[in-house]
C-alpha cells in the first residue's frame, strides 16, 4: 500500500514537472528557433541552456527532497522537458 502512495505521488509530480522545469512551457529548442540560431552558435546555446536546465531541475529535485532513482529520473524528465527533447 504504501508502495503504491509513493507510486502515485511519483506521478502527480511528474504532471507539475513542465511548469516547474521551465517558465511558461517555453523549451531550449523553442528559444533557438524564435532566435533563428544554426551551426556553432546553436551548439553552444543549447549546452548552455542544457547545463542551465540540469542546475534548476537538481535544485527541484533537492527541494523536494527527493534521492536515489527518485531523483534521478525527476531530473532527467525536468531536463528533457526543459530542453525540449
Amino acid at each position: 500500500m504504501r508502495m503504491l502512495v509513493l507510486s502515485a505521488a511519483f506521478v502527480l509530480m511528474g504532471a507539475a514537472l513542465p511548469s516547474l522545469a521551465y517558465a511558461e512551457g517555453v523549451t531550449c529548442k523553442a528559444n533557438a528557433g524564435d532566435k533563428k540560431l544554426s551551426g556553432a552558435a546553436l551548439t553552444s546555446f543549447m549546452k548552455k541552456c542544457e547545463t542551465d536546465a540540469k542546475a534548476r531541475c537538481d535544485v527541484a529535485a533537492s527541494d523536494k527532497k527527493l534521492a536515489g532513482a527518485a531523483k534521478t529520473s525527476f531530473a532527467k524528465k525536468c531536463v528533457s522537458d526543459a530542453v525540449g527533447t
